[in-house]
């Protein structure tokens, strides 16, 4: 089979675009690239060309542009090209140069594609760039979903040319006559996917010469592997987590009981910012006291009696926090709530800490809401029988802009209960009268 008719049952097998759709093709001006736009011409899809040139090789970029605008010029469609200054843009972020010149070309090719139309953003990785990818991944360590290499379709980018070896395209730019450019940054070895293709791939062929096309036979199996385990895995998932507003509790025994538990915790845990490292902490949680907390970079994982709780970072800045009468902690990003009832008992001393609150249960009404003060709150601080503004009673209290502005307070029925860490209001106190206690303690991180 030829390459131009496998490039076209290779787009309709994935269903990679309709034939009537418009395309940006992203052009290097390498070979990849180059042998794509050609293939696309020949099969009369409509398309443009995009070029970034990062201005990391100073007259090689400039090179590379001219030939890709002239390339355009000869398959008669639109170019779209873009200078970069990568080096300004790698200091400012803080990144390597590869991550920079990745994020400045997909955010200005989808800037490009929405603003003129295009259906999708085409790329030119082929079968071995895919089969880097997987080795790669295993190289670092990967999940399932690792092992699938690059995938022919992503959002709005494709990349029709998956099917193809490195050799195929060069062999149909040779007998078609096509030119194109060397890029000299892709024969260093300093660059992790440049070090597997140009040292580890080829030792490996020296010990089976079909080590590409076999691995890539391989991806495809795992790409339908990984259909059934996420099939298999969505059934613990509705088993397992329990979402309650944007809190998510998973009951510990049940977990400690599923098999294989380890795989499916990270599976869980993982799209709440849990890294590898991080996974066997949370798995101690399964054996820890309530109250044992585990952070990832979004959430806050949390042991509360037979439950784990998941509860996001940035629930600080939700406009209320509803706590219904069963919630026993939440979690917020400067500090933990923890709630319990008690039946009070006549000699049961009152805690003298301010982090403290002992309410009166029954004069409360749920849910109650955890929210930042806002001015004209009121309450009736502790043994007070006359009213006063949380703003007066902070300057009492000689409190610091920085400090006002991270104060919470408790509420219930449009009523404050508390300033949290600071005060109650009288209507709420524990009395002779009491039956249940709610004792609510606040740890300040």
């Amino acid at each position: 089979m030829d390459l131009l008719t496998g490039f076209k049952i290779f787009i309709e097998k994935e269903q990679l675009f309709a034939p009537d759709q418009s395309l940006l093709l992203a052009v290097s001006g390498g070979l990849d690239s180059v042998v794509m736009a050609h293939l696309f011409k020949a099969a009369g899809f409509r398309f443009a060309i995009a070029h970034c040139n990062f201005q990391l090789r100073e007259a090689e970029s400039v090179r590379d542009e001219s030939f890709v605008k002239t390339l355009a010029d000869v398959l008669q469609v639109p170019f779209h090209h873009i200078r970069f200054d990568t080096l300004t843009y790698t200091e400012s972020k803080r990144v390597s140069i590869q991550v920079a010149a990745r994020e400045l070309r997909y955010e200005w090719l989808e800037e490009t594609r929405t603003k003129a139309g295009y259906s999708f953003i085409v790329t030119a990785h082929h079968m071995q760039d895919s089969v880097e990818t997987l080795l790669m991944n295993l190289s670092k360590g990967t999940g399932i979903s690792g092992l699938h290499g690059i995938l022919p379709a992503q959002g709005k980018i494709i990349r029709p040319l998956l099917f193809a070896q490195k050799e195929d395209l060069l062999a149909y730019a040779q007998e078609n006559g096509i030119s194109y450019v060397e890029d000299s940054s892709n024969l260093t070895t300093k660059y992790t996917r440049n070090f597997f293709r140009h040292k580890v791939i080829p030792v490996m062929q020296e010990a089976n010469p079909g080590t590409v096309p076999n691995i890539a036979a391989s991806i495809a199996r795992f790409r339908e592997a990984e259909v059934l385990y996420q099939q298999a895995l969505e059934k613990h998932v509705r088993r397992l987590v329990e979402q309650k507003g944007n809190m998510y509790m998973v009951p510990v025994l049940k977990l400690q009981k599923t098999i294989p538990m380890q795989t499916v915790a990270w599976e869980i845990f993982r799209k709440y910012g849990c890294t590898p490292p991080q996974l066997p902490q949370v798995l101690e949680l399964l054996d820890s006291t309530s109250g044992k907390i585990v952070e990832t970079a979004t959430h806050r994982i949390i042991r509360d009696r037979q439950w784990l709780l998941i509860t996001p970072l940035v629930e600080t800045e939700a406009a209320v926090i509803v706590i219904e009468k069963d919630r026993s902690v939440v979690a917020t990003a400067n500090g933990i709530l923890r709630l319990r009832t008690v039946v009070r008992k006549e000699q049961t001393p009152i805690p003298a800490s301010a982090a403290i609150a002992c309410l009166d249960k029954a004069s409360l009404q749920y849910p109650l809401l955890l929210r930042r003060w806002r001015q004209g709150d009121y309450f009736y601080p502790l043994g007070m029988r006359k009213k006063k503004k949380l703003s007066r009673f902070f300057i009492d209290q000689k409190l610091s802009v920085p400090q006002k502005e991270n104060i919470w307070v408790l509420e219930s029925s449009k009523r404050v209960v508390w300033i949290v860490g600071l005060r109650i209001d009288d209507r709420f106190k524990v009395t002779q009268h009491t039956k249940d206690q709610l004792t609510i303690e606040w740890e300040a991180l």
